[in-house]
């Protein structure tokens, strides 16, 4: 197992730079960089793209040719424009300018925000705890509603108990996860209904002078209606997973060996079945986390007015705030690929017959 983790882990390198050079790559060529944000808000406050369905350029470069470049930059002087070139960097080569961010990531230095004047650890390290809140809360109730309701629907397949709930969950999984959100809000944050959670943020502004009773119930008071939001579509997954598992494992021939012997039904079923059953659904928890922290995390971040990372992420590709988004990018990458890693340790973990060495071998 140890050498088959060592190369795993070796897999991370050439996969972050595979991630790295196909993103800066593509960034190259999108319009409205943070030259462009600048020149458009000097220009009036307009966005950085409207200025791109403009006439031509009042701007003349060093040569007395018009700068073609920053379409939107009537006006401005040349030496002003390579200025904040050089400030950003682009005065630079695009591979120099690579190898100069890869270099300083291994040394984790990830720069400092174009517009925020802070460095993008800080930024990611203020917004974790939103995030890690709503990825594991929500990870943590769909597997403690799922597994358990999954079992119950598998012992008994095709009952009107299996129908109705696989009608439910169906239905859940089909609304939209924003729109549940906005649902939410209207029932129960003070829309036109009633008023028993609050519209926004994680905690409340006088958390600091609570008990800590008080700030753990505060905090799940304001947690509440985004994990509910972030977790709806996420039980009919992992409940057809779990049933589907355990119908596969009870129609196997141990299970009726099992039965033969006189075992009860609770012992064949979680003393025979449940570790064999569960495999797939224990060991895809990571995945499922990591699934849930970013991906599902920036609209529920946005109904809510919660900031975390999801959030962190939109507005900095809207800025095109390139430190931050490819800091982050190499980040999450990086997590990704070690639960990857920690997936398969999963498997060992609750199966020790696996054994992907000899599979490779």
């Amino acid at each position: 197992m140890g050498a088959y983790i060592l190369r795993r882990l070796l897999l991370v390198i050439p996969t972050l730079l595979g991630i790295m050079i196909v993103n800066f790559t593509l960034v190259q060529f999108v319009p409205g960089g943070p030259v462009e944000q600048i020149i458009a808000e000097l220009q009036g406050g307009g966005d950085a793209f409207e200025s791109f369905a403009g006439g031509g350029s009042d701007v003349e470069t060093q040569s007395g040719a018009p700068n073609e470049e920053y379409i939107g930059a009537r006006g401005l002087p040349p030496e002003f424009i390579a200025e904040l070139e050089k400030e950003f960097g682009f005065d630079k080569p695009p591979l120099e300018r690579f190898l100069s961010m890869l270099g300083n990531y291994m040394r984790l230095d990830f720069g400092e925000s174009y517009f925020r004047s802070v460095s993008v650890i800080d930024l990611v390290l203020e917004k974790m705890p939103v995030s890690i809140s709503l990825g594991l809360w929500s990870t943590l109730i769909a597997y403690l509603v799922s597994i358990p309701l999954g079992i119950r629907k598998a012992v008994s397949d095709g009952s009107s108990f299996d129908t109705w709930t696989s009608g439910a969950i169906i239905v859940a999984y089909a609304i939209p996860g924003f729109l549940f959100a906005i649902l939410l809000l209207v029932l129960f944050a003070g829309g036109s209904y009633w008023q028993i959670f609050p519209l926004r943020g994680l905690t409340s502004d006088n958390f600091d002078q609570l008990s800590p009773l008080g700030k753990v119930l505060d905090y799940f008071w304001h947690i509440a209606l985004p994990v509910i939001a972030s977790t709806i579509s996420a039980f009919a997954t992992l409940t057809l997973l779990t049933k589907n598992s355990f119908l596969d494992e009870i129609k196997k021939h141990y299970v009726m060996t099992a039965r033969a012997k006189g075992l009860s039904e609770s012992k064949v079923l979680y003393g025979h079945v449940f570790r064999n059953a569960m495999l797939i659904v224990i060991a895809g928890f990571p995945a499922v986390f990591i699934g849930v922290f970013f991906s599902g995390s920036i609209i529920i971040e946005t109904i809510f007015s919660l900031d975390g990372l999801g959030r962190l992420g939109f507005e900095a590709a809207v800025a095109r705030d390139y430190p931050v988004i490819f800091g982050t990018l190499f980040i999450f990458g990086l997590m990704s690929l070690v639960v990857g890693i920690l997936s398969d340790l999963m498997y060992v973990l609750v199966d020790p017959r696996i054994d992907f060495e000899g599979r490779e071998g």
